[in-house]
């Protein structure tokens, strides 16, 4: 999979991704600071979500990065184990598309549902906490591919361990947020299990089957 073109275009992907966060460093290199601690601490979380908007800059620009740097992450975990794969431009702007769309088709889903069950700020800040968690997973996917790109060695074992931080670091954004909400959760918990289902699970289990049956 290490060939000379995978090399040379997931580097120039990787860049966009490097340079995506240094220009939201660039932005707020306070707020970015906050964010880098956002595990364990809550201190960006009520700060940063009182401010935030429809469009925020700052998590746009983590956002590509998250789009990208997953992207990237998936081809390889595809490629080594389930069936190798050589690098085709247009099938990883297929992949990176895909991944991009699902994630913002949640938020206006999410958003929308915000909307007609009148929960605007409850959502609004449940989402604020999800995304804040997404970015700070595309550094990890950022920093695990720059290790699979530019070596051979312990590929299964990075792989899996950076699916295992990822899972535990989302894990602990819902916590957060079950947490926080735990008084609105208890009363409507089927609700709740079927929004898990259609929302949280059932748009990673679209985009494997999409990628599955495309590589057939």
């Amino acid at each position: 999979m290490r060939n000379y073109v995978t090399h040379e275009w997931f580097t120039i992907f990787t860049i966009i991704g490097l340079f995506a966060i240094v220009v939201a460093k660039y932005l707020n290199t306070l707020r970015f600071n906050d964010f880098m601690y956002v595990i364990g601490n809550s201190k960006y979380l009520k700060i940063y979500s009182k401010d935030q908007k429809f469009i925020d800059q700052f998590d746009s620009f983590l956002f590509i990065n998250l789009s990208v740097s997953f992207s990237i992450f998936i081809y390889f975990t595809y490629s080594t184990f389930v069936s190798p794969l050589g690098f085709e431009l247009v099938t990883f702007l297929k992949l990176l598309f895909a991944v991009s769309t699902i994630i913002i088709i949640k938020i206006l889903l999410e958003r929308l549902i915000g909307s007609l069950f009148e929960m605007d700020s409850v959502i609004d800040f449940y989402l604020f906490q999800k995304t804040t968690f997404k970015n700070f997973s595309g550094l990890i996917f950022l920093a695990t591919n720059l290790f699979l790109l530019y070596t051979d060695r312990y590929t299964k074992g990075l792989i899996i361990t950076c699916i295992s931080v990822v899972c535990l670091i989302n894990l602990i954004g819902f916590l957060t947020s079950f947490k926080t909400y735990q008084k609105l959760i208890n009363p409507n918990f089927f609700y709740f299990l079927l929004y898990l289902c259609a929302l949280e699970i059932g748009p990673y289990v679209l985009l494997y089957k999409v990628i599955r049956e495309y590589n057939a």
